[in-house]
């Protein structure tokens, strides 16, 4: 099965509070995959930090963008992002919008999204989502 990973579970790879690693390694049946705007709040963080902080998430990212496939907003994800945000914002229950593109990117594809956050995707209909454990 294809998985979304949210940025959430990237960063708490990174923090060393989640092992991603083992997450990945534990799944082998399973093709993980980043959205690209996952990698651009990915890499702010980087930009924001700095001294050896900087260079150790700058590392840990490049390694991880070496080993997943990078899914593109494409003009079918621009559609779904579209009327998922009508959506939710028309149920007054709305979402990041970062957020918002990670589901539009899923629901593309017909993939999982993997997040620490299942609550705030569980305002995506039809959208499906693990918590990693």
């Amino acid at each position: 099965m294809a998985i979304i990973l949210d940025a959430d579970v990237v960063i708490r790879g990174e923090r060393g509070t989640f092992d991603l690693q083992g997450w990945l390694e534990a799944r082998p049946a399973d093709e993980f995959q980043i959205a690209a705007i996952t990698v651009a709040e990915l890499w702010h963080g980087v930009e924001r930090a700095a001294g050896t902080r900087k260079q150790a998430r700058e590392h840990y990212l490049r390694m991880l963008l070496d080993l997943l496939p990078i899914l593109p907003y494409t003009e079918q994800t621009a559609y779904e992002h579209a009327r998922i945000w009508a959506g939710i914002e028309s149920s007054g229950k709305m979402i990041g919008p970062y957020d918002l593109i990670v589901a539009a990117t899923a629901l593309e594809r017909g993939s999982i999204v993997a997040t620490f956050n299942k609550r705030h995707f569980a305002n995506v209909r039809g959208l499906k989502v693990i918590e990693p454990k």
